[in-house]
């Protein structure tokens, strides 16, 4: 083990880090009106992680700290979408937050759950998955509660409440899953666990799966997930939805990839995938608040990207295809969130009916973030879904495709109970009718990632037909 290696190895990681502490020991001496300079040292913290994460991309897959961290596509993949994304949710938070009693804090508890959310799509062993699960779960509770309002702190409640929950169990299927191999590294898990009781193995492995599912939000632990969307502040909301899927559907991916094929564990994924996506979806009918309608939006997200985890390992398509659509989704999502930023007092469907007319561009980019969310093309979540439809077909859940697929034609119908009334003339009787005047920085957030998620589709686009 080469310590000065390791350390230069995590330069994205430590960069966070780095960025958390001076934003939040710059916070501690400003007085509230230069709190600005907090989030400078935020942005170029994550900027300089996201620069640093993409020149480790070209080079080659190596670990870190004797093989308890790996370093490759999917930590590489990870470390840019969490670092991209946290940037454009603190921008997206610019009006919000300025000259607020805790803005320092917000950008330090943001820096530190995506640093959380970045080693857990790295880790390789059971011990740093605990730690990274920490790191992302207790910044964040703060986070959605940060705006001390009674929706928000019913929100963070509930999402620690559960998140505790989960949190003991992961680290009781860490316990079980040691207790049967004698080991925590993920590369002395699949040769060990060949021998040990299948009932053991699934014991552990639901445990630890309980866990990660809390961090994608998905079934069993998606409850938080709508709350912490409506609760929460905008930008707390954004991340919330977004960031620390990333790192659970990428660690569950890995650890799933490392285990025997003794147990039926790519059934119960698959089973788990079906119930999210189709729970999100028939949740979201009913939605009146946009901001709850992207809640449940994003439990039914969590079911999509679950397909490629199923086939791990057995499909060379699953990895590629995961990686593909969690930039997109990302995208595509917080542009969502950004409109509703941008419009901070419209908390009705209805209340959007005129924006076309007041102000083109935004509804331009609504359209490109909701149909992107369904997988339209030519947006990045379009391909994605092209391929992890592939991937499940390949790997034998040809009825999990079929689900994926009615559920995605389903989906339509709530994403245009949205679009439909931005695209029609404001009525006398419709909430806050009237003039359209945005938030300029979430506005401007909006517009940047409804071009992110177009090019990642076009430019996957490019390199799928230049590899097939």
């Amino acid at each position: 083990m080469n310590p000065g290696a390791d350390a230069l190895a995590l330069l994205p990681e430590i960069l966070m880090l780095a960025g958390a502490i001076t934003a939040l020991l710059a916070g501690s001496f400003l007085a509230r009106e230069r709190q600005w300079i907090s989030r400078i040292l935020a942005l170029g913290a994550l900027a300089a992680s996201a620069t640093a994460a993409a020149a480790a991309l070209a080079g080659t897959a190596t670990s870190a700290y004797s093989g308890s961290y790996a370093i490759d596509a999917g930590t590489g993949a990870g470390r840019l979408v969490v670092a991209i994304s946290a940037l454009l949710v603190i921008v997206l938070g610019t009006d919000e937050l300025r000259g607020t009693e805790r803005e320092s804090e917000t950008y330090t508890l943001i820096l530190l759950a995506s640093l959380g959310a970045t080693v857990l799509s790295g880790a390789a062993d059971l011990l740093v998955l605990i730690g990274a699960f920490l790191l992302a779960s207790i910044p964040l509770y703060a986070l959605i509660g940060m705006g001390r309002t009674r929706a928000g702190a019913e929100a963070a409640l509930k999402t620690y409440l559960q998140g505790a929950f989960f949190g003991i169990l992961l680290m009781f299927g860490v316990a079980v899953l040691y207790a049967a191999v004698g080991t925590t590294s993920y590369a002395g898990l699949g040769p060990g666990l060949e021998h040990a009781a299948g009932a053991l193995i699934g014991v552990g492995l639901v445990g630890v799966l309980a866990g990660l599912m809390f961090k994608a939000g998905a079934v069993p632990g998606h409850f938080w997930i709508p709350d912490a969307a409506e609760g929460a502040g905008t930008a707390a909301a954004a991340f919330a939805t977004t960031v620390p899927k990333i790192g659970g559907l990428l660690a569950a991916y890995r650890l799933l990839d490392h285990m025997p094929g003794t147990i039926a564990w790519p059934l119960l994924v698959a089973l788990l995938s079906a119930v999210t996506m189709t729970l999100g979806n028939l949740a979201a009918f009913s939605q009146k608040n946009p901001r709850r309608l992207l809640g449940w939006s994003t439990v039914s997200q969590a079911g999509y990207l679950l397909m490629p985890v199923a086939v791990a390992g057995a499909v060379p398509l699953a990895l590629p295809s995961l990686l593909v659509y969690l930039p997109g989704y990302a995208a595509a999502n917080l542009a969502a969130f950004a409109i509703i930023g941008a419009y901070p007092n419209r908390n009705q469907l209805r209340a959007y009916e005129g924006l076309s007319t007041a102000r083109p561009w935004h509804a331009v980019t609504l359209v490109v973030a909701l149909l992107s969310l369904v997988g339209t093309p030519p947006t990045g979540v379009f391909l994605a879904k092209l391929t992890i439809f592939s991937a499940s077909w390949d790997g034998g859940f040809w009825w999990l495709t079929v689900i994926a697929a009615a559920n995605t034609v389903a989906s339509l119908f709530y994403y245009l109970r949205w679009l439909a009334p931005a695209f029609r003339t404001a009525s006398r009787d419709s909430p806050n009718s009237g003039d359209f005047t945005p938030q300029p920085w979430p506005g401007s957030v909006a517009i940047a990632a409804a071009c992110v998620s177009l090019a990642v589709g076009i430019g996957a686009g490019i390199i799928w037909d230049a590899f097939a």
